[in-house]
């Protein structure tokens, strides 16, 4: 779906907030984006759908040039940014000027969204709160069922109810021909969501794994069980100690989300060492 491939990006030709970046996001998936203020989700998203160019390397949806913005991969690509500007339209008109776009929207699955949402119809969105605009449009990206959905900061603006039921109806609209990519910095929020976490972090990807894939490679322990000298990471928390530690017995493990990305932004890259060797090498090197 899309393939980064040795992507050179910045603002300024002096600093460069990319570099030989790679990346590949497939079909099937919710992908999870996470990276500190400033490190670049918002601009990588934007690279990925052609907002933004590329110094170097290149940037394929499809096998097309994000870059080109040709319209038979504008047709089947939604971006929704952080701040949502809103014409001054009923959701109704909305959908008369800017559902022809996209050929496979779904007025009824529109509808359906905006009712589990609890978003007014028959008034102009301009009218509505910062919230209902943000549910209006998150409504509208899912039912335009493009392959390619990128989401920036989607739950900044929203209460926890609307929270809730965001991700219930996002979770609802994956199927094995989309692509869906959520960035935040609120971790929690897609805890229960994504089934792949990306973690951007000092110019590069330093992540791009499965959750399950983690929930039976390490072990995030807490209390008594977080006090072990084989911890790669160990923090406090109001449950007491927290710790993520080697599973080499592969039994399932819930993964904590904020604490693995504490731990992959900390600078000790012994999580990443161990992940990145076999299997059979990484618990072998633990017992």
């Amino acid at each position: 779906m899309v393939r980064i491939r040795n992507l050179d990006f910045g603002y300024s030709r002096r600093v460069p907030l990319f570099q030989n970046l790679s990346l590949d996001l497939d079909r099937g998936h919710i992908y999870g984006l996470l990276g500190k203020n400033g490190a670049g989700k918002t601009t990588l998203l934007k690279n990925i759908v052609g907002l933004a160019f590329p110094w170097a390397g290149s940037c394929l949806v499809d096998e097309r040039p994000a870059s080109l913005r040709l319209p038979v991969t504008l047709e089947d690509l939604f971006f929704l940014p952080e701040e949502v500007h809103v014409p001054a339209l009923t959701a109704e008109q909305f959908v008369v000027h800017t559902a022809g776009f996209y050929p496979r929207f779904s007025a009824e699955q529109l509808y359906e969204y905006l009712r589990e949402l609890e978003v007014p119809l028959g008034q102009k969105l301009t009218r509505f709160s910062h919230g209902q605009q943000k549910k209006f449009m998150i409504a509208f990206a899912l039912a335009a069922n493009t392959s390619l959905l990128v989401l920036d900061e989607p739950t900044n603006g929203l209460d926890i109810p609307s929270k809730v039921q965001f991700r219930k109806i996002v979770a609802s609209a994956l199927s094995e021909e989309r692509c869906l990519i959520i960035s935040t910095h609120q971790v929690r929020d897609l805890e229960s969501l994504i089934d792949t976490v990306v973690v951007v972090h000092d110019r590069q990807i330093v992540l791009n794994r499965e959750l399950d894939e983690l929930a039976e490679r390490l072990t995030f322990a807490t209390g008594a069980a977080a006090e072990t000298a084989d911890a790669f990471y160990t923090s406090a928390s109001v449950r007491g100690p927290v710790a993520i530690r080697p599973n080499p017995t592969g039994t399932y493990s819930r993964v904590d989300l904020e604490l693995l990305f504490n731990a992959l932004t900390s600078g000790d890259a012994a999580i990443l060492t161990y992940l990145n060797q076999p299997r059979h090498a990484s618990h072998a090197s633990v017992r």
